[in-house]
């Protein structure tokens, strides 16, 4: 089979401007090829899509669990701010990673409140702590004079961080 694409591309059937043609076609392909290889390799999505996926499964984390240690650390990073409206913003960004993370984990509900009232207490053994961590949360959302100090703030965030341990996302 090798022979008869060797005598495909060697032999010229075609003559005048279809040999000139096909020769062109030859070459465009080969440097098509080349500079797809080239970008492949220069580019990073060759590597996070195998890589990253293959040092979860060596490592044996779930899946999405470097996104997640991403956003947290970006979200405990805000307390180092100095400044209550990042305190404020850090909460709601750890009630939103929550809400997402019980939506992917196939609890149903439009807010995390009602997904939280769905998940059993065998799941998430401080569902207290969490339901009054999002309590906070919905203060902060509906009150704009709502007063939050940096100790609260890191105290409510503990219990998310509890929870995402309980959950092993971290």
């Amino acid at each position: 089979m090798t022979d008869n694409f060797l005598q495909f591309l060697i032999a010229p059937h075609f003559t005048g401007w279809l040999l000139v043609l096909k020769i062109f076609f030859i070459v465009l392909s080969a440097l098509l090829a080349i500079g797809t290889l080239v970008f492949l390799k220069k580019s990073s999505w060759l590597r996070r899509l195998l890589l990253e996926d293959m040092s979860d499964v060596l490592t044996h984390k779930q899946y999405g669990v470097k996104n997640i240690e991403k956003v947290w650390s970006k979200i405990m990073a805000r307390l180092n701010t100095g400044l209550e409206s990042e305190y404020k913003l850090a909460i709601i960004e750890a009630s939103s990673l929550m809400d997402d993370t019980l939506q992917k984990m196939g609890y149903k509900g439009d807010s995390l409140g009602e997904k939280l009232k769905n998940v059993p207490p065998l799941v998430l053994p401080n569902i207290k702590d969490i339901e009054e961590a999002h309590r906070i949360h919905g203060n902060i959302v509906h009150d704009p004079d709502y007063r939050l100090s940096l100790e609260e703030a890191r105290n409510n965030l503990a219990v998310y961080e509890k929870t995402f341990q309980d959950l092993q996302l971290f």
